[in-house]
């Protein structure tokens, strides 16, 4: 069936999508205007489309009138094999390193040049971090980006590096050789690691989390800690054992897609 088409070439379902899109982690919610302008739309538009997320639940109008993601569109997203399989089998993992170091413990998988944080766990010794579940980060700036993007593969790391390397402090690395020698050698340690490269005060570790070794990590788990207190490669061995366990249990179940990481390209064992 064609598709219903507006006067700016966007489809109905588009429009209503980039509205949706408009709600982010960092802005949660939203005024009528504000989601207008984010999307692009005109006012009577977006108050018509607004008002059918609203009937449907996914969207919810606060008392103040702002809108914010409604709990039918959150129940359809925990649908979604990165919160039902990946969190499920990770968290058993991520608290007992919570348990073993008090510290934030990050489970993220690649999205595209970013590192989407899938599940987060802290505690009142934790570090304030950026990070938030559903937050996505750059590959480069963080712990486990780093681990997802190192083992890619060399071509992914040099398609990555062509692409520009964004500062988000003065510590983070912007120079696409430096990165690339720097995941070679987390590839060689077999860990990645950051130094206030994200956040200021803060550094991290992390590691891959490969249920096939031929294929590209899943996912990643990392450790956060204030920089005045870092002793990264004492919370590596911890690291690992967590990231192996997570792996062999997702290997367990290999007819069931975890809907996040690798897409299937071999790449050559670290």
């Amino acid at each position: 069936m064609p598709s219903m088409r507006t006067d700016d070439d966007r489809s109905v379902t588009a429009r209503a999508l980039d509205l949706l899109g408009a709600l982010t982690p960092e802005h949660p919610s939203a005024s009528l205007a504000e989601l207008a302008r984010a999307a692009g739309l005109a006012p009577a538009t977006a108050h018509r489309l607004v008002g059918e997320l609203l009937s449907w639940g996914a969207l919810e109008r606060d008392p103040d009138g702002r809108y914010r993601v409604g709990l039918r569109l959150w129940r359809t997203g925990l649908l979604a094999p990165v919160a039902d399989r990946l969190r499920e089998r990770a968290l058993p993992f991520m608290q007992d390193l919570y348990e073993i170091t008090r510290e934030n413990i990050h489970l993220a998988v690649r999205d595209g040049d970013h590192a989407l944080y899938v599940e987060k766990l802290s505690g009142h010794r934790s570090v304030p971090v950026l990070s938030r579940v559903g937050e996505r980060l750059p590959l480069h700036a963080t712990g486990v980006g780093k681990a997802l993007l190192a083992w890619s593969g060399p071509d992914e790391v040099q398609a990555y590096c062509a692409r520009g390397l964004e500062a988000r402090t003065r510590h983070t690395i912007t120079e696409g050789g430096r990165l690339a020698r720097d995941l070679r050698r987390a590839v060689e340690r077999e860990y990645a690691s950051t130094n206030e490269e994200m956040t200021l005060g803060s550094c991290s570790v992390a590691v891959p989390v490969c249920p096939d070794r031929q294929a590209p990590p899943v996912a990643a788990l990392g450790i956060v800690v204030h920089s005045v207190r870092a002793d990264l490669q004492r919370l590596v061995p911890a690291l690992r054992v967590a990231a192996t366990g997570l792996g062999r249990r997702l290997a367990e179940e290999p007819n069931r897609a975890t809907g996040a990481g690798g897409d299937g390209r071999k790449v050559p064992k670290p």
